[in-house]
């Protein structure tokens, strides 16, 4: 790897690209041996093409790991064909699952697509490769019943300011199908009041904001968090971590702190392990669905543009099928 790097600061919604420097996203050696220009080209996909952070890190792993392996195989720069990047596909099948495989291609895929609208490169080599298969009808994210979520929330010990953030978070989340990610970039001000009822901001994908009004578990657990912590500065952020202390920092939670938290709270109360942050997610739109909610109207509160991934999260079905499978009786 080069010493020619970009820099991502960390600001109010994550890191952003500010400033070059030797300490961030390195440029690979295949890169750097091109040019200058094919250096500032790679850096800039980063920084200018790719504006949420999150994908920007999944991203700059895949074509690292790319760029590794042609090394590696002592693959020059302008030696990378069609078949060059089929088989490292095919390597990688052999070790990740297919939604995984086909985020790497995408990633080397755009990558080169940039490089030629910079006339770095003559043709996209990325652009005959297929990836493999993946049909998804039923998503993978465990789900709670609704007295498992019930006995997560009530185990959370709310007399210290820990408990009730994340009975807070948790609240947020199951009750509006809420992603984290756009839970954690929440700031105070977005939880208002119009009409009557409190109502959540939820910053989603691409810079979007999400309006839905609050359930009253949900508003409640947000009404005492901020009432114990004495938020009310609008601009700052709603979720954050905790100091040694026990009280609360200025720094916002990042998804990792929230997993971690989630974890110890499930192992609490002898649920599963394997229980994460979009667990939550799925089990409200699960239970949603189950007392008679439609599925267009989870699709709109959970911010979906399609029905069928709304679906994904449905297992309204499981009992179902668990009731016709206990009819064969042998």
């Amino acid at each position: 790897m080069t010493t020619t790097q970009g820099t991502f600061l960390e600001g109010a919604a994550g890191p952003s690209p500010l400033s070059f420097s030797s300490t961030a996203l390195p440029v690979p050696t295949l890169i750097a041996a091109t040019g200058e220009r094919a250096s500032r080209r790679f850096l800039e996909f980063f920084t200018a093409q790719i504006r949420n952070w999150g994908t920007r890190q999944q991203y700059s792993y895949a074509v690292s790991k790319f760029f590794s392996w042609c090394e590696q195989h002592k693959i020059a720069f302008d030696q990378i064909e069609p078949i060059v990047i089929a088989t490292y596909i095919e390597s990688l099948s052999q070790m990740y699952s297919a939604p995984t495989v086909k985020l790497h291609l995408a990633a080397i895929r755009m990558l080169y697509d940039y490089l030629v609208t910079g006339q770095i490169v003559p043709f996209n080599p990325a652009a005959a490769v297929r990836g493999p298969k993946h049909v998804v009808k039923k998503g993978k994210t465990p789900v709670l019943t609704a007295d498992e979520a019930r006995q997560l929330i009530d185990s959370i010990d709310v007399s210290t300011i820990a408990g009730l953030r994340d009975r807070a978070l948790i609240g947020v989340m199951v009750f509006s199908f809420a992603r984290v990610s756009a839970t954690l970039r929440m700031n105070v001000e977005d939880c208002f009041t119009q009409g009557r009822r409190m109502w959540f901001r939820l910053h989603e994908k691409g810079g979007k904001h999400h309006e839905v009004p609050a359930h009253h578990h949900a508003e409640h657990y947000v009404d005492e968090y901020l009432l114990a912590s004495g938020l009310h500065e609008k601009r700052i952020p709603l979720f954050r971590t905790l100091a040694a202390n026990g009280l609360l920092t200025k720094n916002r939670m990042h998804r990792t702190d929230a997993l971690r938290m989630i974890k110890r709270r499930a192992a609490s109360v002898g649920l599963p392990d394997s229980i994460c942050c979009h667990t939550f997610r799925a089990t409200g739109i699960t239970s949603y669905l189950q007392n008679g909610g439609s599925l267009e109207h989870a699709m709109q509160i959970a911010c979906h543009e399609s029905a069928r991934t709304t679906k994904l999260y449905d297992r309204t079905c499981d009992d179902v099928s668990l009731d016709e499978i206990e009819r064969i009786l042998i």
